[in-house]
């Protein structure tokens, strides 16, 4: 006499089930919590942005002795006298095209030497203005940008340099002691004259909602194949 298998060959082992439910937690807990980081990135965002944009707009206030990374993009106002023999070029990608940076250390009346980016040049050899005596800058306080540009380090030997940064162009340059910062001059009167100042880039990628509403869907997706597969289960064992 033989006995018929009544169903058996479609069941599935409880072992399986437990382990699909632990991975499916772990996925949409993990998922889940992304979204959630994203969220707080986002709001983040939007405040440093915020901030920033008020930095920009503000009436200008006297630079200070040292500047962290709440004073970033602030405008600032501080006069003396360009040191132009000591200026230095750092390469530029600008919307003008590729060329350089004019930074040119100025010496306040109490000797305090802040770097200046003065603005744009297309190249090492243009004619650009050297104003002598006491002027004055307005512009936007910039921080340091250590160690050189992508992939291309500073040659301060070779005065080659890929990114403003203060402390190696002041030693370079023999300035002594500087403000930890530079400042972006703002555009001059005349707007052909070089170099050409207000060209600063004030961007942030903000890309946080698209990335949480992915965990978010991801979670979705997740809990929605989740139940379909335990309804077939649920179906394979007869329940």
């Amino acid at each position: 006499m033989t006995t018929a298998n009544t169903g058996g060959r479609g069941k599935r082992p409880p072992a399986f089930m437990i382990g699909l439910t632990l991975i499916a937690l772990i996925l949409i807990s993990g998922f889940g919590a992304l979204g959630a980081w994203q969220v707080q990135r986002l709001g983040w965002k939007r405040d440093l942005i915020a901030r920033v944009d008020a930095r920009v707009h503000a009436a200008p206030v006297p630079a200070p002795a040292v500047a962290s990374k709440a004073d970033e993009y602030r405008r600032v106002t501080l006069s003396g006298t360009f040191l132009h023999d000591k200026a230095a070029l750092t390469q530029a990608v600008t919307v003008r095209g590729p060329g350089f940076w004019v930074m040119t250390p100025l010496r306040r009346d109490d000797g305090a030497i802040t770097l200046i980016n003065r603005g744009f040049v297309p190249s090492r050899t243009a004619a650009y203005d050297r104003p002598q005596g006491d002027v004055r800058i307005t512009g936007l306080l910039r921080l340091t940008e250590p160690d050189g540009g992508f992939l291309r380090s500073n040659d301060p030997a070779a005065d080659r340099w890929h990114s403003r940064d203060v402390a190696a162009i002041a030693r370079a340059r023999g300035l002594g002691p500087v403000r930890p910062y530079f400042i972006d001059a703002q555009r001059g009167p005349s707007p052909a004259a070089l170099p050409v100042g207000g060209l600063t880039v004030i961007s942030f990628p903000n890309n946080h909602l698209q990335y949480a509403i992915t965990w978010f869907a991801l979670a979705a997706m997740t809990v929605g194949a989740y139940i379909l597969v335990m309804r077939q289960t649920g179906k394979d064992r007869g329940e």
